[in-house]
């Protein structure tokens, strides 16, 4: 049974009534990470995998929610103050209260999620959630609310009320994904261009299976960091308000000005965006070999620069860039662990995933998932 005849089927059972399905989709990264908080650009693309909203209106201002991932349902009452539990429930109402300051006044809901995205894998289930969740609410309440305005909405959300400082890309390419291509997000203006997936390439994700704890706050840690090389570069430079505004001759000049750990840093976020424009003109040139390259250059400045991989992810990525057919690999997401992201030759991509499958299980005893992916579209309605 697919993922929305068995959200739907639960629903009905446990609510007595056939709801309306949502979509938003999961995303994978090709390139250009941790630079969209930096003002930054990057090349995601959202997945056919996904994570599904089922809702019906009620009368009164509850909103019942069960998560058939955790098994779990939660009540809250709408008409009051509502805070933070640290618990999955806060991406549904962080994104609530999100709208209700923006005009959208809801009703009572009844709701169930579902997803079929593996958690911890680095591929965005959080904002695939919370765009679900936001879309559904507006169109429940007849509310017309452009895509990137959502997405910057989820992303306040995810900052403010979950505490997670994350950029936008993830909310943004999980409303805005078209099927077939990746997109090049400019994330200080916001502008999107398509660039085509070569028919001739398959995107292979590999989940190394282990989520470490040191995500999330390192995560946090990362753009403090960042943050810090803005305030010493805006001091010897004119005109830098984000690493964004900072170019590689720029850093060379004057990096001596930075402590060392920061300088690495900055290093890594002003050349990623170099290396994501060239990725972008790579995929529409079909230059899938220089793809691959700054793929690999991508992964060893995660590595070294940034210091966000792990030995898994780390063993993942070199097992693949010595797999005959592959043109690059890297790390995916935020880091310390999840997934990887892997530019493979259409006709070589079963032999890949078997081939890689038995060399990291052999390297570690774990059984790795592994699957291809297809760029898709973004948040919708799913049809009856």
């Amino acid at each position: 049974m697919s993922v929305v005849d068995d959200l739907r089927s639960r629903f009905i059972a446990r609510f007595s009534m056939a709801p309306q399905l949502y979509r938003a989709p999961g995303r994978v990264n090709l390139i250009g990470e941790h630079t969209d908080y930096n003002d930054g650009f990057v090349l995601p693309a959202a997945i056919d995998l996904a994570t599904y909203v089922g809702v019906t209106r009620r009368e009164d201002p509850r909103l019942v929610v069960h998560s058939l991932a955790f098994d779990e349902s939660v009540e809250f009452d709408l008409d009051t103050a509502l805070a933070p539990r640290r618990h999955w429930s806060d991406y549904v109402v962080g994104v609530v209260l999100g709208l209700e300051r923006e005009g959208v006044r809801l009703s009572g809901a009844n709701m169930m999620l579902a997803t079929e995205l593996p958690m911890g894998a680095g591929l965005s289930t959080s904002a695939a959630l919370e765009v679900a969740v936001g879309y559904a609410f507006c169109d429940l309440a007849g509310s017309t609310f452009d895509r990137k305005g959502l997405a910057l909405l989820c992303q306040r959300a995810e900052n403010e009320f979950v505490g997670m400082r994350c950029g936008v890309m993830d909310q943004l390419i999980s409303c805005c994904g078209v099927a077939g291509h990746a997109l090049l997000i400019d994330c200080r203006t916001l502008e999107m261009r398509a660039a085509p997936l070569d028919a001739n390439a398959r995107l292979v994700i590999c989940n190394t299976m282990v989520s470490h704890e040191l995500a999330a706050s390192e995560y946090n840690k990362r753009r403090e960091e960042c943050e810090r090389a803005v305030a010493l570069l805006s001091a010897e430079l004119d005109g830098v308000r984000a690493l964004r505004d900072v170019s590689p001759e720029a850093l060379a000049r004057h990096g001596a000005a930075l402590p060392e750990t920061i300088m690495r840093r900055a290093r890594h976020v002003v050349k990623e965006n170099a290396r994501t424009l060239s990725a972008a003109a790579a995929l529409e040139a079909d230059d899938l070999n220089h793809f691959g390259r700054l793929m690999n250059e991508s992964h060893a400045s995660l590595r070294d620069d940034y210091e966000v991989s792990c030995a898994e992810a780390d063993l993942m990525v070199d097992l693949a860039q010595n797999i005959e057919g592959v043109f690059g690999a890297r790390l995916t997401g935020g880091g310390f662990g999840g997934s990887t992201v892997n530019l493979v030759e259409a006709e070589a991509a079963e032999r890949f995933m078997r081939s890689i499958a038995q060399a990291y299980r052999d390297a570690t005893g774990l059984t790795p998932q592994i699957f291809c992916a297809t760029p898709s579209a973004g948040v919708g309605r799913v049809s009856p």
